[in-house]
């Protein structure tokens, strides 16, 4: 029972922990361009540009 005394307090830290990331994720706009990286990979870098 004792345990439980200690788990709790810790499981609910690491939640907030892990909210909190999500939260400064969702703020800082790391979700904002989910397609830009996918279709980045296709790009070729070394090709120019036509003109």
């Amino acid at each position: 029972m004792t345990t439980l005394a200690y788990l709790i307090p810790v499981a609910l830290l690491l939640g907030g922990l892990g909210l909190s990331g999500f939260l400064w994720a969702l703020k800082s706009g790391q979700y904002e361009d989910l397609d830009g990286a996918a279709e980045r990979i296709l790009i070729d870098q070394g090709d120019k540009p036509e003109r």
